[in-house]
């Protein structure tokens, strides 16, 4: 059954009411009880099955008694579960930090990435995400460590489940571009090489002499599930806000892609920048 609306949005929703359901101590009859929604709606919409009206999520937190950030925050979802395609605003839909993203990243059985440039978050050292976080400008002390914080902690979540694969892709320049000093580079270029030793992660670095390439248009990550109703999905970043693409011919190029990528790559551990 298609419905319009983002499907990625739509999973994410239904499951953060399920688990404000969950955390209210209510069941999906209860609300039912309450003469607010049918048992079968909710259930669709946990399952992320069907578009959410903002006044369904503002009724539904109401009803669990979540608190005015969370609430904000799903109903500002919402909006994404009735177009086609959205873009989502970080500051808008959840305060501080892309939590759909996250959310996505935490769930997903396999994650391939590329990027020329920079070295995946949860694959940085804590020095290294330090100065990445502070290229966004100057920023009050609590607000650097609690973005570092933030990302400490997805980086422990992602790596600590062993059922997960990561496949990594950098641009040569991802190493070779100094951030912070050499001696944080060093570090994490060491830290890399630690961790494609681990089962199931796999770093590899893109040479120069790879000359003109299909991933020359910029970074991008590609996520699959293990459930196979949730589709893959791939994720692109901008400065304002992020896209995530869901229509099977666009995951595939961007499959092909990263494939072609990854050929043509080397092991970080055979790599010398």
């Amino acid at each position: 059954m298609n419905h319009s609306g983002s499907s990625v949005v739509r999973r994410q929703l239904g499951r953060r009411l399920r688990q404000q359901r969950e955390k209210a101590g209510r069941t999906i009859r209860s609300v039912q009880d309450a003469k607010l929604f049918s048992e079968s709606k909710v259930a669709r919409i946990e399952a992320g099955k069907v578009p959410v009206r903002v006044g369904d999520v503002w009724t539904l937190c109401r009803f669990y008694n979540a608190d005015k950030e969370v609430t904000d925050a799903l109903a500002a979802l919402s909006d994404g579960t009735t177009g086609d395609g959205w873009w989502e605003d970080y500051a808008t839909a959840v305060p501080g930090w892309f939590g759909l993203y996250l959310g996505l990243e935490e769930t997903c059985n396999v994650l391939s990435t590329y990027h020329p440039e920079l070295v995946h978050g949860v694959l940085q050292t804590e020095a290294y995400a330090r100065e990445v976080i502070q290229t966004d400008g100057p920023a009050d002390e609590d607000v650097v460590i609690g973005r570092l914080k933030v990302r400490m902690d997805r980086k422990r979540v992602v790596l600590e489940q062993g059922n997960r694969s990561l496949h990594v892709v950098l641009g040569a320049g991802a190493l070779s571009l100094t951030i912070g000093s050499p001696e944080v580079m060093r570090e994490q270029v060491s830290y890399l090489r630690k961790l494609d030793s681990q089962p199931g992660i796999d770093v590899r670095v893109l040479p120069w002499s790879a000359g003109a390439h299909p991933g020359i248009t910029g970074p991008f990550t590609l996520m699959d599930f293990h459930n196979p109703d949730d589709p893959s999905v791939v994720y692109l970043e901008s400065m304002l806000g992020a896209r995530y693409l869901e229509q099977e011919h666009q995951v595939d190029t961007y499959r092909r892609t990263f494939t072609t990528l990854y050929q043509q790559a080397i092991s970080i551990k055979e790599y010398t920048p």
